[in-house]
């Protein structure tokens, strides 16, 4: 036994490496997903939020055209002023339109300022449906 504990047990050892510091990049990788995950999905917000802006966003030349296709043209004074009014919105869109506003506000005088109207003529009524015809909304 004395044999075996005398062999020199401090061989060095050629095979084994020491630690190396590796470069990890998974940690960056992370980051640079989450970011871009981040941009996307703001981006996406942004976009959805402006499709539902304009998609609610109140336009006053629709209003008005409804107002002026479901007008009553039977209370001849009140159809009067509000085609005179509603119809003011879309006298700039041609040249065409403003003579056809003109020309109506002209014969739509006859049906103001007065205490009893009689209803509207036949004439008048077809100037009124071909403005209204003109009308692109």
């Amino acid at each position: 036994m004395n044999a075996v504990n005398t062999q020199n047990i401090d061989i060095a050892l050629h095979d084994i490496k020491p630690l190396v510091e590796i470069q990890e990049y998974s940690f960056y990788y992370f980051l640079a997903s989450v970011f871009l995950a981040l941009v996307i999905f703001i981006a996406l917000s942004y976009l959805i939020y402006k499709y539902i802006k304009k998609r609610n966003a109140f336009n006053i030349r629709k209003e008005h055209f409804s107002l002026l296709n479901n007008l009553d043209l039977a209370d001849t004074k009140q159809s009067a002023y509000f085609i005179t009014v509603y119809g003011a919105t879309f006298k700039d869109d041609s040249q065409r339109h403003k003579d056809m506003f003109n020309n109506i506000t002209q014969r739509l005088e006859s049906y103001k300022y007065k205490k009893e109207v009689d209803s509207f003529d036949n004439e008048t009524i077809g100037f009124i449906e071909l403005y209204k015809g003109m009308i692109d909304v």
